[in-house]
């Protein structure tokens, strides 16, 4: 049997400094893009809560939410994904734009949440591999390990609505839409 070889495929990133700049991307199994429908909404949803905000990209993929969010002003963006191509991709990314505002790292999403961060971050992006068992308990480590301000906003793609999801009973359903058979929804977090 004849193996596929992976193809490059591009995103576009929609708004803010490097508005309109396209980047390549190695596709592979189980990675689903944000599309641009998806991201500008997303980012409609945030406007005001980007600029100078430490974000977290769980799940990095393509990069497409860490470059939107670092176009758009974000002060500082911890990216995380096992893919040693989606991780070098990406780091050549920056380097092409010359960006010194993110750090990405070669790491398991749920290891890296293990234990507590430096500083605690307001947005979250958390768009995990599909069917197996990752959305749940990457928020409750979330909660639990102090990666929150008190009143951070999380941002979750899942095959499953979001109200037949166990999420922490602090996070309050703030948006929610559906584009094919993926839900995204923005969390609120308060304290307590």
């Amino acid at each position: 049997m004849k193996q596929l070889k992976a193809r490059p495929s591009q995103l576009r990133i929609i708004a803010g400094e490097w508005r309109s700049r396209r980047f390549s991307f190695t596709e592979q199994p189980g990675l689903r893009p944000t599309p641009d429908r998806v991201r500008e909404t997303l980012f409609n949803w945030l406007s005001g809560q980007i600029e100078g905000a430490r974000c977290l990209d769980l799940f990095a993929g393509s990069g497409a939410l860490t470059l939107e969010a670092l176009s758009r002003g974000a002060r500082h963006v911890l990216t995380c994904d096992l893919s040693r191509d989606v991780v070098t991709t990406l780091r050549g990314h920056l380097q092409t734009l010359n960006c010194d505002r993110a750090e990405i790292r070669q790491q398991d999403a749920l290891a890296l949440l293990a234990s507590p961060p430096t500083e605690p971050f307001e947005l979250v992006f958390i768009d995990p591999p599909f069917h197996q068992n990752l959305l749940e308990p990457t928020c409750t480590a979330l909660e639990e390990n102090g990666w929150l301000t008190a009143d951070a906003l999380i941002y979750t793609e899942s095959e499953t609505a979001p109200e037949r999801l166990s999420h922490p009973a602090n996070w309050h359903l703030h948006r929610q839409k559906k584009a094919g058979q993926v839900w995204y929804s923005l969390w609120q977090r308060s304290e307590g």
